[in-house]
């Protein structure tokens, strides 16, 4: 069975499946966590991928609204768009499991538009540094992302 744990202390996931466990260093959010709406937080608890979005797009490919904007990151046009929270190359769309916890009313994960995605700040990864989602260096979120199927379970601990 393949799951996926991020361990926000750690600041790291762990994805297991039958046969293997591989670690990658991730980025969580600069407000801690916590599960409110417009927070600024990384959610905890008990979770599932409910879409994958981003398939054969290239590395580095711009994500806006969930949908590719055709750019490539470069340091260049992060430098036009200072402060522009970047999501990269892929993404896995978290949902809550837990009703009245991280899912439903102003708790909803999904609604939250958490994801773990690439981002261009692979230096400060190990870092909490986020907006909220999870972010991951831009070649280990396509392996993941390859690695994952739609529904697998993400469990997120502070410890």
């Amino acid at each position: 069975m393949v799951s996926i744990e991020i361990n926000i202390a750690k600041q790291q996931l762990c994805f297991h499946d039958n046969s293997r466990l591989i670690l990658y260093p991730v980025s969580t959010a600069l407000n801690g966590t916590g599960q409110r709406q417009d927070s600024g937080q990384t959610p905890v608890g008990s979770h599932i991928v409910r879409a994958k979005i981003g398939t054969g797009q290239p590395i580095n490919s711009v994500f806006v609204g969930r949908r590719t904007t055709g750019e490539v990151y470069t340091s260049k046009l992060g430098k036009q768009f200072p402060g522009r929270d970047w999501i990269l190359t892929r993404i896995l769309w978290l949902s809550g499991k837990q009703i009245g916890f991280n899912r439903l009313g102003n708790v909803d994960t999904m609604r939250r538009y958490i994801y773990i995605h690439g981002t261009p700040y692979e230096s400060e990864l190990g870092q909490a540094v986020s907006h909220g989602c999870i972010r991951m260096a831009n070649r280990d979120i396509i392996e993941l992302f390859d690695l994952t199927p739609v529904g697998c379970p993400v469990e997120i601990t502070v410890e």
